[in-house]
């Protein structure tokens, strides 16, 4: 086999390569996962805006991301990766040059099932973000979802003071005032999800 050829079977295994990668990571805007947008420095700055959409759920580590995003951005020897947008994740979990300890937080909140996602954004927006928090840490604090703040004063009520109550009682309870008290003094109330301090 002639050079021409072992350089043109090269070529060709890795444009194979690359299809089949960028297939097994492309982000579908359906999913409602979380994605972001995965272009360089140098290409922006050159005026191109050339890169791609990444779905985050298909990584498992956050080298193997990296590799990804060099074997998208092969055209370019020590490509500066530039996260032009993101895509169902936490304002705070994004960082147009994030590192790698930035992008395992952003595959580990991307490993969480959507209800889940859903209810550590709500954490976010209670409490803030900071760095190394963990799911764990979440539903530690997690109390649970409900349609109103004063819907989970009455399971409150409920579960704490049930034995100590009658039925009688529980009727001329004022359970928006306890609520209002409830959540001024500890707990949070954010979409739906209620979390302890």
């Amino acid at each position: 086999m002639s050079n021409n050829q072992n350089l043109s079977k090269m070529t060709h295994d890795f444009a194979q390569q690359l299809l089949e990668e960028k297939s097994l990571h492309e982000y579908d805007y359906s999913s409602g996962n979380p994605a972001l947008y995965v272009g360089t420095y140098g290409k922006y700055n050159d005026g191109n805006l050339g890169g791609m959409w990444v779905d985050m759920t298909t990584f498992s580590d956050d080298e193997e991301f990296f590799d990804f995003c060099r074997l998208l951005h092969h055209d370019e020897e020590d490509p500066e990766f530039m996260f032009q947008d993101y895509e169902n994740m936490p304002y705070s979990l994004y960082n147009e040059s994030a590192n790698p300890e930035e992008i395992y937080d952003i595959i580990e909140f991307s490993k969480l099932s959507a209800d889940n996602r859903e209810v550590f954004e709500a954490y976010i927006d209670c409490f803030g973000w900071s760095k190394g928090l963990e799911w764990r840490d979440v539903e530690y604090r997690y109390m649970g979802k409900w349609d109103s703040e004063e819907d989970y004063a009455e399971h409150y009520v409920d579960e704490v003071y049930c034995d100590e109550m009658s039925e009688l009682m529980r009727r001329y309870f004022d359970y928006t005032a306890f609520a209002r008290d409830l959540f001024m003094d500890g707990y949070y109330f954010e979409n739906g999800h209620v979390f302890n301090n």
